[in-house]
């Protein structure tokens, strides 16, 4: 395995937003608590000491990982000396995109480099699961040898209660082998669970924590912010303020904060919450809920209440000695709107960091670049733009027009002086029919290109379907391809990735497999 560095911006394109935070331009200071490095993170342990809810948490683990086979040391987590940096998505089927596992390697790589730069803490990886979202048709597929496999169910409601057993269907036809994946999901009451039992299975050994945070003993730890939203409206001027600031500095925004940021969740549905009137109401449903049930519910029931992407990550810091979070482009991004709305919660903003990014190349992929002469830089290129480089530098003819457009240039330069000693007001023409002449060129130099690409159809056929593989669809690799298509022919893949990923590297990777 070879782990190759390149910048992002190099790599691909993110938000300017993401990459001025890198650079720690300085008019985001205010936007966050700490940056991602080895001084932030000493104070942030610094500063987060003291949290108060370890006896719930362990004992929800606890409960959580009760018919789970697993060596985890979950009492480290009384520990006051022990932190949490943690990563979360939504509960993807065969684990998703491939950079789910990215953000899952990054989040143990951190919790190691941590512990050792700071031996005297410990550091536990997190993955928290989005099991109360209930958009199912953004986790219902995954993609696998080309081919795109969907979940069909009639279940609705909160993903991590969907019963999994019919999943193993999806992968009937197939030969290989798709566990510790379909042992989880047929031993499994619900989605949640078999994925707690999967990515134990791949991390537990290396101390990863999947915690499913709808649970009526964690959600009581938040009843004050739930009062403070649902009841006082105290999240959306917050959150709409950082956003107006972030969009006056010309940054592009992700989210924005209602007037109440909470679901209403049921066994089977989960409804959005608006106010009409005196009224609370779900969307949708004939929920309909005054101020003194709502607070009387909260009391009584508040694992009904589901927060919603605003204040998930106030509900996370809540519940867990948290240091850090993890997240894709867009989401280190909304994480920096909600600085203010962290400070109005009297709730620690955590450190915010990029996941590593990869592009991984296959044995017989990297053969097949070597056949073709490519190199890392030229893959990352415009496709038309390196396939017209290609044939350039194997063609055994001249294709540029470079040294006649000079020639020419420099001729009707000198007619248009001569011109203007007769009349000055030639000029104008001389230029519009030199203009017109070196479009004309311009024109022939097309066409024969486009000629002598015909040559090499062949040639410039294999570089597209390479380029296919390495960029499906033309976009990033980890947004689309899954685990198994590395594990199935390559079962060392996530301890490759766990040796190249650097969390505080916030460069791109290309890992190139032999």
């Amino acid at each position: 395995m070879k782990n190759t560095h390149l910048p992002l911006e190099s790599a691909t394109s993110f938000s300017k937003l993401l990459y001025d935070y890198l650079h720690k331009n300085t008019e985001l200071s205010g936007f966050y608590s700490e940056f991602p490095d080895l001084e932030g993170f000493k104070n942030k342990i610094e500063n987060r000491k003291g949290f108060k809810n370890r006896a719930v948490l362990v004992n929800s683990l606890k409960q959580q990982y009760n018919n789970v086979e697993h060596e985890l040391n979950l009492d480290i987590l009384l520990d006051e000396n022990t932190f949490t940096v943690c990563t979360g998505h939504q509960l993807n089927i065969f684990s998703g995109p491939l950079y789910v596992i990215f953000k899952i390697v990054s989040t143990i790589n951190l919790a190691k480099k941590l512990k050792e730069n700071f031996p005297d803490k410990n550091f536990v990886p997190i993955y928290w699961m989005a099991s109360e979202d209930h958009d199912f048709e953004e986790i219902s597929y995954f993609n696998l040898f080309g081919k795109k496999l969907q979940w069909q169910t009639t279940q609705t409601g909160a993903v991590g209660r969907f019963k999994p057993q019919e999943i193993k269907e999806l992968v009937a036809d197939f030969n290989e082998n798709f566990e510790p994946f379909l042992k989880s999901y047929a031993e499994s009451k619900t989605l949640a669970d078999a994925v707690r039992l999967y990515f134990h299975k791949l991390f537990g050994d290396k101390g990863l924590v999947t915690l499913d945070a709808d649970r009526p003993e964690l959600k009581a730890l938040f009843k004050e912010v739930m009062k403070a939203d649902i009841l006082h409206n105290n999240t959306e001027n917050e959150v709409k303020n950082s956003t107006e600031a972030l969009e006056n500095l010309n940054y592009k925004t992700q989210i924005s904060a209602r007037t109440v940021n909470f679901f209403y969740l049921e066994e089977n549905s989960r409804f959005r919450l608006d106010w009409e009137g005196e009224k609370l109401v779900g969307t949708g449903s004939n929920i309909s809920l005054s101020k003194d049930q709502i607070s009387d519910l909260i009391e009584s029931k508040p694992e009904v209440f589901s927060p919603n992407v605003v204040l998930r990550p106030v509900y996370q810091e809540t519940i867990l000695p948290n240091l850090a979070y993890l997240g894709g482009p867009s989401e280190v991004c909304y994480w920096l709107q909600l600085k203010s709305m962290f400070d109005k919660y009297e709730t620690s903003f955590p450190v915010v960091m990029p996941r590593n990014m990869a592009l991984v190349i296959n044995g017989s992929l990297n053969k097949k670049l070597e056949k073709l002469n490519l190199k890392l830089e030229d893959i990352f290129k415009d496709r038309n733009t390196l396939k017209k480089e290609y044939v350039a530098s194997i063609s055994e003819n001249e294709l540029s027009f470079d040294q006649e457009k000079t020639k020419i240039s420099s001729i009707l330069a000198e007619i248009n002086s001569k011109a203007q000693l007769v009349d000055p007001t030639l000029g104008p023409s001389v230029e519009a029919e030199k203009s017109k002449i070196l479009g004309i060129l311009e024109g022939l130099e097309k066409k024969i290109k486009k000629q002598e690409e015909r040559k090499f159809e062949v040639i410039l056929g294999q570089i597209d379907n390479t380029l296919e593989k390495l960029f499906p669809g033309g976009g990033l690799q980890e947004r689309h391809d899954n685990i198994l298509s590395f594990m199935i022919n390559e079962p060392n893949i996530i301890e490759y990735l766990c040796e190249a990923f650097d969390p505080l590297n916030f460069n791109f990777n290309v890992i190139t497999l032999n």
